[in-house]
């Protein structure tokens, strides 16, 4: 009887164990003594098997109110939610089968063949571009990251795109014509170098890093890639775009066949990109730069940092815009030297760039940093704000959410 007892004992126990919950809840501690909010990320295998669900399964995650919270899935199999959590506390976020409510997009991005393949994206704070192979083969020098500014948190980078679009079309009819009034009309209308209520592109990129692209060195000079010749986007949205790049870099000697590979993502409410660089086809190891593009109109405004450095640029006409472009670039995971690399004869209102150096990167080793930039017209005002934004950035990074399934 005894024995009865212990084997349907050793039976419901491992009947219940192997059943799946109604509730997985994840609890996200802040051991820090200041607030914290951002995405966190889960292991969406583990959600799965504790739920019994398969990929095609809907599920909701819910805040302690019982209100929904936006998620993502990620090509690398986490799934992201946005937490917020007060100074040394937790919150507690509960994920269970059903279907979600509809989600705002706060993260987008796409590849534009109408304006020769750039790639442009955004999220709720800032817009960036990277240039194509179709504008390389017009022989355009335009290496950098770019900047489009923002101060709203809703989607508009296409809208721009579309509005710039259709107005060349007029512009190009009006042109012929020989009617520059209404030529310029359209600019002021259309053009998405001008600010219609939510931002610009009034970031001068060129022949330089612009705001963080990733470059090799040799004999302390830059090596520019440039425009990309793959693309693949692997997440876009809603709460976070990543895209994988591959370009060919500027020729070293001695090594012909260099491979760049970049993967960038932005979430929702960061000011900063993250990007993970490495070189394929490099037969010693080089040293590696990143930064920004410094302009004469305002070179004094630059700040070197242990590990990171910051801007406030004066945009492509400073006299007439009258605001700052605020970009930095950001290495918490190696050890750099940050510096000023000025030139010898400063051309188009470019003096230099201010970068973080990394000695010896090897072939196919991975380096990981931030860059990013904020608006003088919306959240962040000032450089010395700036300045606090970073610090505040960087100690997230270094103490980051912790999440836990229960």
């Amino acid at each position: 009887m005894r024995r009865s007892l212990c084997l349907f004992g050793l039976f419901l126990f491992f009947s219940l164990t192997g059943m799946a919950a109604n509730v997985v809840t994840v609890v996200v501690s802040n051991d820090e003594n200041v607030q914290q909010q951002g995405l966190v990320e889960v292991d969406f295998k583990i959600v799965k098997d504790r739920l019994g669900i398969g990929d095609d399964d809907g599920f909701v995650v819910k805040n302690a109110f019982g209100q929904q919270v936006e998620y993502q899935l990620t090509y690398d199999g986490k799934l992201l939610f946005d937490a917020a959590v007060r100074p040394c506390g937790t919150a507690k976020y509960t994920i269970s089968k059903g279907i979600p409510s509809q989600m705002k997009t706060w993260v987008k991005g796409k590849m534009y063949p109408t304006r020769k393949d750039d790639i442009a994206w955004e999220n709720d704070r800032s817009a960036y571009r990277v240039y194509g192979p179709a504008l390389q083969r017009t022989g355009e020098k335009s290496f950098g990251v770019d900047v489009w500014t923002k101060n709203t948190p809703e989607i508009v980078v296409e809208d721009r795109y579309t509005a710039d679009y259709d107005g060349n079309i007029l512009k190009n009819i009006y042109h012929k014509k020989g009617q520059n009034d209404k030529w310029r009309e359209e600019d002021l209308r259309t053009s998405f170098h001008l600010d219609h209520g939510n931002g610009l592109d009034s970031y001068s990129v060129g022949a330089t890093l612009g705001c963080g692209t990733p470059a090799l060195m040799d004999k302390g000079q830059l090596l520019f890639p440039y425009c990309y010749k793959e693309y693949e986007i692997l997440d876009n949205g809603p709460l976070r775009f990543t895209v994988e790049l591959v370009y060919n870099p500027a020729k070293i000697k001695n090594d012909e066949n260099v491979v760049e590979h970049r993967i960038i993502s932005l979430d929702k409410g960061s000011n900063f990109n993250k990007v993970t660089v490495w070189y394929e086809g490099l037969t010693k190891p080089c040293d590696f730069a990143s930064g920004v593009v410094i302009h004469s109109a305002d070179k004094e405004s630059v700040v070197l940092g242990d590990n990171y450095v910051h801007y406030a640029d004066p945009t492509d006409n400073p006299e007439k815009h009258n605001f700052q472009i605020y970009v930095a670039v950001l290495f918490p995971n190696g050890k750099v030297t940050t510096k000023k690399l000025m030139l010898d004869k400063p051309s188009g209102g470019i003096e230099g760039h201010a970068i973080g150096i990394l000695k010896n990167l090897e072939n196919n080793q991975k380096y990981t940093y931030y860059f990013g930039s904020a608006w003088s017209k919306a959240d962040v005002r000032t450089q010395r704000e700036w300045q606090v934004r970073i610090e505040d950035f960087m100690n997230a990074l270094a103490n980051p959410l912790s999440v836990r399934i229960e």
